[in-house]
């Protein structure tokens, strides 16, 4: 297993969580063999939103013992009353179902409190105006909440929370084809996605990623809207590959699912090189470096992606980035401008132009 630490905090989070949107559909007996095979494994993340209220009673079956090595994201927001996942920013409502999920979790903690799928400005608004946004502020000054977060599909909301300065993790969707414009949850342009992760990353703000697989229609080439299909492992190691990351968190029906997932450790660079998707992705998108690697090895052993990434982290605000970049042994002022990584580059980018800009920004 391969952690990462949470930038606001001690906690050392597994790249691979669990998400369990689907976990219901497992009978109580699997989905808590589950739970204990994933921590075996040294998964020790689970988002704890479900699709229906049965599996919470098997989380707290399986945590017992474990509880204080495994990070909950608990949703203010996800409504079980009726025994199926519903939505509210009701302040009652939303009191009721906490206090319920913990007694089912056999916890009195959250280590992550999310303000939960908030995707208009209006919902924001109305969370807040109801008091809910007061009740985890509370709770977090009592230790009940350990940190505050947000998950939402919408990137100007996100940028909009980021604003209050309240959060240490955000839960966003990440995947291929919303990156590209494609799908349900494709909201934001390329650009203001990619925008987003980098401020996340400049304020310390990790990212929990959800529907890595687009809900499996990446995998599938008669669904994908690139009209081929990418792996698990391709999608999980795009989602990583972003500034801001964590952990990737995707939904699992049980333990054959998850024994697929922890194959991602022993997959080679090459199964995990969704380079590929560089034939994918629309020409109308604006080109730019997805810090893949692709274009290694440089003749100058200049770390191209490596630059790039501290160049936006920089442009995006992250007073630590400018330091790191001049840490490296090898920088832009290096490149002999010699064409390698523009001819590999699988998104198109004129790299050489960009070791020019780089080298002048940081000026050297």
């Amino acid at each position: 297993m391969e952690y990462r630490k949470l930038p606001k905090g001690t906690e050392e989070i597994s790249v691979i969580g669990l998400g369990c949107g689907y976990i219901d559909e497992a009978p109580e007996k699997e989905i808590v063999e589950t739970i204990e095979a994933a921590y075996e494994s040294g998964i020790n993340f689970l988002d704890c939103a479900a699709s229906a209220a049965n599996p919470f009673s098997p989380y707290g079956t399986a945590l017992q013992g474990i509880r204080k090595n495994m990070y909950l994201q608990v949703h203010f927001g996800a409504n079980y009353e009726t025994g199926e996942y519903g939505w509210t920013t009701s302040l009652s409502k939303i009191q009721r179902s906490v206090e319920w999920q913990l007694k089912c979790l056999k916890t009195d903690y959250i280590d992550f409190g999310f303000i939960h799928c908030i995707d208009q400005k209006g919902d924001l608004d109305r969370f807040i105006r109801n008091g809910v946004l007061d009740l985890m502020q509370s709770l977090k000054s009592q230790g009940v909440i350990r940190h505050i977060a947000l998950s939402t599909h919408t990137p100007k909301v996100a940028g909009l929370v980021l604003d209050m300065g309240l959060i240490d993790l955000m839960m966003f969707s990440i995947n291929p084809a919303y990156d590209y414009r494609h799908g349900e949850y494709a909201i934001g342009s390329t650009d203001e996605r990619a925008t987003l992760y980098r401020r996340c990353a400049a304020q310390g703000v990790g990212i929990s990623v959800m529907k890595p697989f687009d809900g499996g229609i990446l995998l599938d080439a008669s669904r994908s809207p690139y009209g081929k299909a990418l792996t698990q492992y391709q999608c999980i190691q795009y989602a990583l590959d972003k500034p801001g990351v964590l952990t990737v968190l995707p939904g699992i029906r049980g333990k054959q699912d998850l024994a697929k997932l922890l194959g991602y450790f022993n997959a080679s660079p090459a199964e995990r090189d969704y380079s590929i998707l560089g034939s994918f992705t629309p020409k109308s998108s604006s080109p730019h470096c997805v810090y893949c690697g692709h274009c290694a090895p440089c003749p100058q052993g200049l770390d191209v992606a490596l630059i790039n990434k501290y160049y936006d982290l920089s442009l995006a605000g992250d007073a630590m980035a400018r330091g790191h970049y001049m840490k490296l042994e090898t920088k832009a002022s290096a490149c002999t401008q010699c064409g390698h990584c523009d001819l590999r580059c699988p998104f198109s980018v004129s790299q050489t132009a960009r070791m020019k800009e780089i080298r002048e920004y940081f000026g050297e």
